[in-house]
């Protein structure tokens, strides 16, 4: 077979939206005479300003992906990586970059979405059109935690371990493994049944890692069997850990079939060795899939939810606003806490609410922005399309004595016919919150239908983000622009956009 061919000298010059730095090949055409063309070619791990050898791992037709053999020169960006498993896990791939490095590029991704994809003019750009108008992009807001910012961590038990290195040296390969080949940890990126087992996670504060890692031990030292997602049998499945910023903890076992004597003494052994668990939980699920959303949740001890105080105060542990979100094991909740206050204290801002608008609150989830701007508004109209968010959502309107908001289920564009508007009033301003794959062009084309002064777009995905903005930007100006840094150590970047009626 041939051998993948290698390139010398690559200088990596940019970084993609997956993390992978970006680099020119020189390839010679077809042509009659050849002509020299530069392919763009990701490269994983690289970081700007690196000089890199390369071997190219994948051919398509318009670019090239490779992995590094050598380092030529060392870019000034880099830093030491602190996890241990950096480079096997697929999580926080920019671990070795420097965080003012990491800014600076997700700073550079919201422009760039914005302006090539929404066709948005940023301020202090050339001189265009005579009295076009220019969006001021803001700078990104740093995350306040770098390590241990997330509230909430999901692993997987597997038979199929990932072997690493160590484990060629250690392990005899080929034979029976046993409990040796059982991981619980996270998957390893395209490879659904191989699981990196987790020494150490730096993403979620102690005793995260203690639990997972008593689990474990626990587990193999009383031979409970580990899933095997191909055969589809195993007692243990996954293991979900949550806190909050007061302490809270929520672990939910989920379990592949029931053994009440054996599932209990397990449960029993976490809640006396660890008695911050406030909120011990279980699921039986004996369907193919992971998800637990059509599952039952069976409370153990504890309470069946933990609730997250808004902000947590400058210490991390006390008042604030003083808004309260209770959550539940099925509850999205954005996973940085702290970050979380900031994003939507910007999306309240740029909201301007003077307290008589009618705010719609479009994909409101769990009803967290909806309860955070309510203070500031009339009302507020919450829809999601999960009937269990919206009752978390009046629940977390109740525990906080807020009596202006109103929580919907249903599809958005069908929920918003012209009944619904002449019931709740026609909204003055729209706040709209999408998943990653941004708006249906039906949505877009009811919130323009019902045409509010202003519309506060959040997105975790920019390029959606953009070509939604370009669907409206006939009807509406994007004034200001905001990113957030939710995610540190990944490529992943919060933006919001602020977009006012022509």
């Amino acid at each position: 077979m041939k051998a993948a061919p290698i390139f010398e000298n690559i200088e990596i010059t940019d970084i993609s939206t997956e993390g992978k730095g970006i680099g020119r090949i020189s390839q010679m055409s077809q042509d009659s005479p050849p002509v020299e063309n530069k392919i763009v070619c990701f490269i994983d791990f690289a970081i700007p300003g690196d000089i890199v050898d390369i071997q190219i791992t994948l051919k398509k037709r318009n670019y090239r992906e490779g992995k590094v053999i050598q380092y030529r020169k060392y870019s000034e960006k880099r830093t030491e990586p602190v996890c241990k498993h950096f480079g096997t896990c697929g999580g926080c791939k920019w671990q070795n970059m420097k965080y003012d490095a990491q800014l600076f590029f997700k700073q550079k991704y919201v422009t760039d979405a914005l302006t090539r994809i929404g066709k948005v003019t940023p301020s202090g750009s050339p001189q265009g059109e005579e009295g076009e108008a220019r969006t001021d992009f803001l700078p990104i807001i740093a995350s306040k935690n770098k390590f241990h910012y997330r509230n909430k961590l999901e692993f997987t038990f597997s038979n199929k371990k990932w072997l690493t290195k160590e484990d060629f040296k250690t392990l005899n390969i080929g034979e029976d493994l046993g409990s040796a080949a059982y991981a619980l940890g996270f998957h390893i990126p395209g490879m659904f049944d191989k699981v990196l087992d987790i020494d150490e996670c730096h993403l979620q504060e102690e005793p995260s890692n203690s639990i997972r890692l008593e689990v474990r031990k626990y587990a193999v030292e009383n031979k409970l069997t580990f899933f095997d997602i191909r055969k589809q049998h195993g007692f243990l499945r996954t293991l979900m850990i949550r806190s909050t910023s007061g302490g809270g903890w929520m672990v939910v076992v989920v379990f592949f079939y029931e053994d009440k004597e054996v599932r209990e003494k397990l449960l029993k052994h976490l809640a006396g060795k660890f008695p911050q668990i406030t909120s011990l939980q279980y699921v039986i699920n004996s369907k193919r899939n992971d998800s637990i959303f059509d599952q039952e949740v069976k409370t153990f001890s504890g309470e069946d939810f933990i609730e997250e105080e808004m902000p947590a105060g400058p210490d991390g542990r006390s008042g604030g606003e003083g808004l309260k979100f209770r959550i539940s094991a099925k509850s999205f909740f954005q996973t940085n806490s702290l970050q979380a206050y900031e994003l939507y204290k910007v999306t309240r801002d740029l909201a301007g609410l003077k307290g008589d608008e009618v705010v719609y609150d479009l994909y409101t989830g769990t009803g967290t922005i909806a309860n955070f701007v309510a203070s500031k508004a009339k009302k507020v109209v919450g829809i999601e399309y999960i009937p269990v968010a919206i009752e978390d959502a009046k629940v977390n309107s109740r525990i906080n004595n807020i009596s202006n908001t109103a929580f919907f289920a249903g599809d958005i564009k069908d929920v918003l016919d012209n009944d619904f508007v002449l019931i709740h009033g026609k909204p003055d301003v729209i706040i709209t919150d999408p998943p990653r794959a941004g708006m249906h062009e039906d949505v877009v084309n009811k919130i323009l239908e019902l045409n509010p002064e202003k519309i506060i777009y959040v997105s975790c995905n920019p390029a959606t983000q953009a070509r939604d903005i370009s669907l409206m930007s006939e009807k509406y100006f994007t004034e200001q622009v905001q990113p957030v840094d939710m995610f540190p150590h990944t490529a992943h970047v919060e933006s919001v956009a602020k977009l006012i009626r022509k």
